[in-house]
């Protein structure tokens, strides 16, 4: 009998052990695919920008997509890391609530020389999620290029892209994208979604840096009126942002915590990164049901294909901050609303003569603040974190949220660019900008064969 009870205890035993690794492979797993699916992203805002451009401008709009994000990589290394779990009580480096935040706890998990910042056969966790917040870094420093395509330096670019994604983009992540998060705490914050924490601060952040960059040659006459300055391949620019749709889904399996593990919230249910319930199930209802009624909003309104499309995106930021809230109705009729009146707000920027090449501040200043507010409006009461005691959303702590973003987005923008304008390392010169920047600055041509002469606005 003892043997048998012995036997029976080690093939338990066995069966645990079985079953603890196939779910940290799982969750290893989970995590590292979304990696590949977020670099979708990147290929997307490549075809985007590239195709958004004239012709004259198209290879020198993908380099400086791809060199911004090879730049940031490095950066967010050695310190974006560090900031996202050394900052969320604030900057006095203290511990929160959770316990997971805090100079020592930083410097034990994310600092250059920890043991886990490299191959640790102990560690199968931490490098997978650093890719996968890397690639949610240099999301916000793709929203931020498209808008500036055709007249930025590629030295100011760099500048401003590394600080945006290594530094600004994970400071606010630290504050309202994490269980020790001040405005999670303290005002019930919650954006499931990054609408705030990627969009918004990113939006806002490149709303500074166009206000000193000024317009295109031949984008505003002398009476203020706006031409159009259309790209050279509309095909590419829509193939681009269903790129960015698709990899959109690797983007919002980043803010899911799997269970099981021993940093997970729960053993058996599937987390926001707060810690509160949600499901799979539940975000592609809302995924899909937002980005349909962005679809139909922008369509519906201007009948215009690069829109619609920008639409769609804009519909799943409109819904995002509450992706794990919504009833798929609701969030086809948030997507719908704001995809809808999207355009009226790039028309109004253009109005104040801010030449904004592909609508960057409607769609993500403009959306993110929309889907971090509607929480407050439609989803207040709901515990901002698991457990008890907690303070829950509402539509104060949304509003405060949305401001800090707006403002620790905007001021360093147009702060660092306004000093990269005095310096003479924002613009290029008006001779290059006319004759176009691939013929000025890179080495090669797109299209060698001239298919695609450059269209130049009347002056």
């Amino acid at each position: 009998m003892e043997q048998d009870l012995a036997t029976l205890a080690a093939t338990v035993a066995e069966l645990k052990a079985k079953a603890a690794a196939t779910g940290t492979t799982f969750s290893e797993t989970f995590y590292f695919l979304t990696i590949p699916l977020m670099v979708l992203i990147h290929v997307g805002f490549l075809a985007y920008e590239m195709g958004a451009s004239r012709s004259k401008n198209a290879l020198a709009s993908g380099i400086k997509n791809i060199l911004a994000f090879a730049m940031i990589v490095p950066f967010f290394y050695f310190a974006g890391w560090w900031i996202y779990w050394a900052f969320p009580t604030g900057f006095d480096l203290s511990a929160g609530p959770a316990g997971i935040s805090g100079f020592d706890y930083a410097n034990a998990v994310a600092a250059p020389w920890s043991a886990l910042m490299g191959p640790n056969l102990d560690d199968r966790s931490n490098g997978v999620f650093w890719g996968a917040f890397v690639m949610f870094a240099a999301t916000t420093a793709s929203i931020l290029s498209g808008a500036l395509i055709e007249r930025i330096r590629l030295t100011g670019f760099v500048v401003l892209a590394t600080v945006l994604g290594g530094f600004i983009w994970i400071l606010a992540a630290a504050w309202g994208w994490h269980a020790d998060g001040w405005l999670v705490t303290k005002f019930g914050y919650h954006d499931f979604g990054a609408a705030g924490v990627v969009h918004l601060i990113a939006g806002a952040f490149t709303l500074g840096v166009v206000i000193n960059l000024g317009p295109r040659i031949g984008k505003f006459n002398a009476d203020g009126t706006a031409n159009a300055i259309p790209g050279h391949s509309m095909p590419m620019t829509l193939v681009g942002l269903m790129l960015i749709i698709a990899g959109f889904w690797g983007f919002l399996m980043g803010c899911v915590i799997v269970p099981g593990e021993a940093w997970s919230w729960s053993t058996s249910s599937f987390n926001t990164i707060y810690g509160t319930p949600m499901t799979l199930s539940g975000m592609t209802f809302n995924t899909l049901m937002g980005m349909a009624g962005g679809i139909i909003g922008a369509w519906m309104i201007t009948r215009d294909p690069f829109w619609m499309m920008s639409g769609a995106l804009g519909g799943i930021i409109s819904c995002a901050a509450g992706l794990d809230l919504w009833y798929p109705p609701m969030a086809f009729a948030i997507g719908f609303f704001g995809a809808a009146t999207m355009p009226f707000v790039s028309s109004f920027v253009e109005k104040m003569k801010i030449d904004d090449a592909v609508g960057a501040v409607a769609v993500h200043m403009y959306l993110g603040f929309w889907g971090v507010i509607v929480v407050g409006i439609a989803a207040q009461g709901y515990p901002a974190l698991s457990g008890a005691s907690t303070v829950d959303t509402s539509f104060v702590g949304q509003l405060v949220g949305a401001l800090v973003m707006i403002a620790l987005g905007f001021i360093p923008g147009y702060g660092l660019s306004l000093f990269l304008k005095a310096i003479g390392q924002l613009r290029v010169p008006a001779e290059a900008e006319i004759l176009g920047l691939d013929k000025t600055k890179v080495p090669a041509e797109a299209y060698p064969e001239a298919l695609h002469p450059t269209v130049t606005p009347a002056e």
